[in-house]
């Protein structure tokens, strides 16, 4: 028997970055978890079936965070008055030591799974730590708390600090075992090869995962001309290439189905082999203005055709909300504007919310707009605490006010892969 699902409710979502869809009052239906089609008025061939209608609240796709870090999420919003280096050997690589115990895990995996859910993320992109045994762990609870995407093995096996440092033919085979034992084993959540950045891993390591991303085809997720910093090692360490998307592509790690974190300060030849291999950049602008690491050219990005999504990058960003990456993705890129003598246009509400669902959820497959064909993920928000009765407002204006000021407690609804969660 087929799984219907009907929503009633004030419908709003961005198939093309341009500008918000809305449909008031209307009616959203999913067959077996795809997509029909948005209704002013209910098909008559729906008409026996139940409705779950919520009133005036917003219905909006589900989020999708392109970059976080699941261990960082113990030290959220502390040394944010750092940069990027000291902040890692302050408070990133202490704590992801502790990972290893499983009891430690669980607590804070289990954590921050519930924070990614309460903020609306259906989907995420996740780093886990160099601990094969309680990654999996992180990924059995994303399961259970249905949140889905991919979750990936650290691999550092240079410049780390020893007690992070793994051994380079370990390294590999403790991925290969972590693939075998996790590539087909749970619906929602799938492994990704996860090398942290070009600085911590060797050739042999970036050769070793390349490779692994290949024959168990699963995605890569890592880190790209982040910091000048890190730029400079790479340089150093590659002489021959340019740019980290060079050194990347050399190991077979930049494919249509990565996602590379930050990139902001890509060279000409960068932007265009990160476009041309059909990469995803996770944009995280929290992050970016909290570890000081800089502005990236996201206007320049989305003109050339690079798809890009959003990512709370927890804990360079202290939180887990997309509404608050999309606010400030939009913040930041005024001050790109201003930096560039207004020649980089700044972006608009529309596309800012585009990035944090459909530009981000295309990723894992058809998602992130309720285009029919789709799968249904979604959103209920309950923005009635964001006005008085008196306002007038258009449900974009609705939408707007949503992404600068609402947060978990106006989410009232959820659904993954056409379930409610």
């Amino acid at each position: 028997m087929k799984k219907v699902v009907i929503l009633k409710g004030n419908i709003v979502h961005t198939p093309e970055p341009k500008g918000f869809q809305c449909v008031k009052n209307g009616y959203l239906v999913a067959v077996d978890n795809e997509i029909q089609g948005i209704y002013q008025e209910l098909p008559k061939e729906y008409g026996g079936q139940p409705v779950t209608d919520w009133g005036d609240a917003l219905i909006m796709p589900g989020m999708y965070d392109m970059h976080v870090h699941a261990p960082q999420y113990v030290y959220r919003g502390l040394g944010l008055d750092m940069q990027l280096m000291d902040w890692l050997n302050t408070y990133a690589f202490p704590t992801e030591a502790r990972f290893k115990d499983p009891e430690y895990a669980k607590v804070y995996y289990r954590a921050f799974a519930q924070a990614l859910k309460k903020n609306g993320t259906a989907r995420a992109v996740v780093f886990s730590t160099i601990h094969w045994e309680t990654t999996e762990l992180l990924m059995d609870i994303l399961e259970e708390e249905k949140v889905g995407g991919f979750a990936g093995k650290i691999n550092m096996d240079t410049l780390s600090p020893d007690f992070l440092c793994e051994d380079t033919e370990q390294s590999i085979k403790d991925t290969r075992h972590w693939l075998e034992r996790n590539i087909n084993k749970r619906k929602l959540v799938k492994p990704a090869v996860t090398p942290r950045f070009i600085p911590t891993c060797t050739a042999e390591v970036l050769k070793g995962v390349g490779e692994l991303a290949k024959e168990f085809g699963v995605p890569v997720h890592s880190h790209i001309s982040e910091d000048i910093g890190e730029m400079e090692i790479v340089r150093g360490r590659y002489p021959e290439y340019d740019n980290d998307g060079a050194v990347y592509d050399h190991f077979g790690l930049l494919t249509d189905h990565t996602v590379m974190a930050h990139f902001i300060y890509p060279n000409e030849q960068e932007l265009k082999l990160v476009r041309d291999r059909g990469v995803t950049i996770a944009h995280c602008p929290q992050s970016n203005g909290n570890v000081a690491a800089g502005i990236p050219p996201i206007r320049r990005m989305l003109e050339m055709g690079i798809k890009v999504g959003l990512g709370s990058d927890i804990a360079g960003g202290y939180s887990p909300c997309l509404f608050r990456a999309m606010s400030e993705a939009v913040y930041l890129s005024k001050l790109r504007w201003l930096q560039s003598g207004k020649e980089d246009d700044f972006l608009t509400i529309p596309e800012a919310f585009y990035l944090g669902t459909k530009g981000g959820g295309q990723f894992f497959g058809k998602l992130g707009s309720f285009e029919a064909g789709n799968e249904l993920d979604a959103l209920v928000i309950d923005d009635g605490s964001l006005s008085v009765e008196l306002d007038e407002l258009t449900l974009e204006q609705r939408m707007e006010r949503v992404i600068h000021l609402a947060d978990d407690r106006n989410i009232i609804g959820r659904y993954v892969a056409g379930e409610k969660a």
